[in-house]
């Protein structure tokens, strides 16, 4: 897939950004990122699957929080970056500047992952008590903020509890940004679970502009979330997944977790694109143009 000549002025383990002044081009490339590594293999189209559908939350949720998108149309793209256009369409987003919050949004309204891990040994979820009983996949009582520290890249996020939220940006803003999260994650699992999709867990970043709370970066993607399909959903076990879990999934039964992650197979890489495919026409109801 063609690239951009332009360097970034910063990159993520998935999107490269650019400095504009008060603006910045995000650009979700087709990277792959699993356990805070960046995989060798890229997923084709995955770029476009995150972008698309971080827009179309962001449409979805604009009547209960604010976000920082300015435009994703390749007809606003600045100058310098209309020669990529072709390579742009679909995967960036032109953004407002935010002072982002420094903590990672999880919210989980289904036990897996490392919830799950901690539920077995312990009995809780993010520290707190849970229901006896519950297994691998169940539905929690209610969903569950479950707040994690924002790592550099190649470094290992924090799993925290509120109180350390609010130590690291205050209280109220802790409490701004975990009832947002719980509002926002009530209101797109209703909007999925009529699709078809269960969201088991997701993330949210947020930021300021002029003093107001906005949602950024990435919203509700495969890349950020544990999409289940509703028609297979079973407790007591792993479920199949419309998500990056796939790729976890594989890697835990061919790595050791040491040294770097092995190259994917192209079954794989071809499997995964197909699955981000999916996840997006299933949410938003429409055919995934450009294959």
């Amino acid at each position: 897939m063609a690239q951009m000549d332009l360097r970034p002025d910063a990159q993520g383990k998935v999107r490269d950004l650019y400095d504009l002044g008060d603006k910045l081009l995000v650009v979700a490339t087709d990277r792959i990122s699993a356990f805070d590594y960046i995989l060798d293999d890229e997923i084709p189209y995955k770029g476009q699957v995150l972008t698309r559908l971080s827009c179309y939350w962001l449409d979805v949720l604009s009547d209960i929080v604010p976000n920082h998108l300015i435009s994703a149309d390749v007809a606003d793209l600045p100058e310098q970056f209309k020669p990529y256009a072709s390579y742009l369409d679909g995967r960036f987003m032109l953004v407002k500047k935010a002072k982002m919050y420094p903590i990672e949004c999880i919210v989980r309204g289904y036990l897996a992952g490392s919830a799950l891990k901690e539920y077995q040994a312990q009995g809780t979820v993010c520290g707190k008590k849970a229901p006896a009983g519950l297994v691998n996949a169940s539905k929690l009582p209610t969903p569950v903020f479950t707040p994690s520290t924002k790592a550099e890249v190649g470094d290992h996020d924090e799993n925290i509890d509120f109180d350390r939220c609010a130590q690291l940006i205050g209280e109220d803003a802790a409490t701004t940004i975990r009832d947002l999260t719980l509002k926002i994650y009530t209101t797109a699992s209703d909007h999925a679970r009529e699709r078809g999709i269960i969201i088991a867990d997701t993330k949210f970043e947020f930021g300021v502009i002029d003093g107001q709370t906005v949602l950024a970066d990435e919203v509700l993607t495969p890349d950020s979330s544990r999409f289940w399909g509703a028609d297979t959903y079973e407790p007591g076990k792993e479920q199949p997944s419309f998500d990056k879990q796939f790729v976890r999934n594989w890697l835990n039964e061919n790595w050791d977790r040491t040294g770097r992650p092995p190259r994917l197979p192209q079954e794989i890489i071809d499997a995964t694109s197909a699955k981000y495919i999916q996840a997006y026409e299933r949410i938003t109801g429409r055919p995934f143009a450009d294959r």
